[in-house]
């Protein structure tokens, strides 16, 4: 790798053991990818307070500087970690004290991961604790080179906002934190965020459901490729795209997408494709509609709901409140546990709005932090859930071994309140 004399300068020790540790595990990581250079990002989001048994240990042997060291930089020794090179934030993590008392999480993991909070907080990092920090605060402008974690985080980042990254690692984003670079590949090269397919939608989507429906079947068609979406859908807002993302990049590994007239690096189709050949159109139709409704569902059979989960990626406020006014006066069935996942920041919003009360009267939690996926924890005794969202309907039946019904928010709501799936597609 080609590397300039800042970057040697690091990788040769003088700005300390660490920064040299991270340039080296850099370029070892650029060579592997055939990256030439490295780009200068002053946008990192990663995870390093997540707890886990080997951090646990790892903590208990040194502290957190060793497991920053082992973990974040790949070190093989105990490094003094210095303060953060450029802005850092924590993405999601563990459950954290608010679910005390209602999550089964090991309460010493809540303690471990708050210790660690202290421990990065120190050293500059942002613990925004939420798997979409464009939500609250970190929205890098278009252009911009980041190291991003979190699939649907880096989906919306290349997308909606037009920034560049590529899904990185907790030892990557870890490095790029100290020396404010990552390697220059992939998202980051213009030749490589041009539309791959044409995806023409023939069957009307308007609706956050029918955004996370579209958002499955490309992923599954695409896979790690780049759609350009047109056709018959209504102008998608925030939460409609974190929905398609997340959706896309669960069933497939779609890191960016183009919605033409809508995202920024896809005024039209010709732009989307960068001049080049369009190819013929993928349709969404009604048949491949169906298709993604039933493939979601396939994971259930039982109609009887003991949970229901909403809030994957984290719940926008406009998604707390139409939670909030659906289940206003009403209460959840016995039995039946309702919890809406949101970044810490907007659930202080939530409550101060009058959202959480009415939920919470009604017998349902906002939790932050974290979700059920993140750290494999769900209400005891759950084997049926319900959920709005694609993401946690395709992982939540694998990593927990519950069934999964996926519908509206509103059949979702229902659900809680009446202990029984009656969702359909019509």
């Amino acid at each position: 790798m080609i590397l300039t004399d800042d970057e040697q300068r690091m990788r040769d020790g003088a700005e300390g053991p660490a920064v040299a540790a991270a340039m080296d595990l850099l370029v070892r990581y650029g060579q592997a990818l055939d990256a030439e250079r490295l780009c200068t990002v002053r946008n990192v989001a990663g995870t390093t307070t997540q707890p886990s048994p080997v951090k646990a240990r790892l903590v208990a042997e040194g502290g957190w500087d060793r497991a920053f060291s082992i973990i974040n930089l790949d070190a093989d020794e105990t490094l003094p970690i210095p303060p953060m090179a450029v802005p850092t934030c924590q993405l999601q993590q563990g459950f954290g004290p608010d679910s005390v008392g209602t999550v089964p999480y090991p309460p010493e993991f809540v303690e471990l991961q708050t210790d660690g909070e202290a421990f990065v907080g120190a050293r500059g990092v942002s613990v925004l604790a939420t798997c979409t920090p464009y939500q609250v605060g970190n929205l890098p402008v278009r252009g911009e080179h980041c190291a991003w974690m979190e699939s649907s985080a880096v989906v919306y980042a290349n997308s909606v906002l037009g920034a560049r990254t590529n899904c990185e690692g907790g030892a990557s984003t870890g490095a790029a934190s100290l020396t404010g670079r990552i390697p220059c590949w992939g998202n980051h090269h213009d030749a490589h965020r041009f539309g791959t397919h044409l995806v023409r939608v023939d069957t009307p989507v308007s609706s956050f459901r029918d955004w996370g429906l579209l958002g499955y079947a490309v992923g599954d068609v695409v896979q790690e490729a780049r759609p350009v979406i047109t056709g018959d859908h209504a102008l998608p807002d925030l939460t409609d795209l974190k929905h398609f993302g997340a959706a896309a990049a669960s069933s497939g590994g779609v890191e960016m997408y183009h919605v033409v007239g809508v995202t920024p690096e896809a005024p039209t189709v010709t732009a989307a494709f960068g001049g080049r050949r369009v190819p013929e159109p993928v349709v969404f139709g009604e048949a491949e509609k169906r298709a993604a409704y039933e493939r979601l569902n396939d994971q259930g059979s039982d109609t009887d709901v003991d949970f229901v989960l909403l809030g994957c990626p984290h719940a926008s406020l406009d998604q707390i409140h139409d939670v909030a006014r659906a289940l206003d006066g009403r209460r959840l069935a016995d039995g039946t546990q309702l919890w809406i996942m949101a970044p810490r920041a907007l659930a202080v919003v939530a409550e101060r709005s009058g959202h959480t009360a009415v939920i919470e009267a009604a017998g349902g939690r906002v939790l932050t932090d974290s979700c059920p996926a993140m750290s494999r924890a769900a209400p005891v005794g759950t084997r049926v859930f319900a959920t709005d969202s694609a993401k946690q309907a395709h992982y939540l039946p694998a990593i927990l071994g519950i069934q999964a019904w996926f519908g509206t928010t509103a059949e979702c709501v229902d659900a809680a309140v009446t202990g029984r799936w009656r969702g359909d597609l019509s």
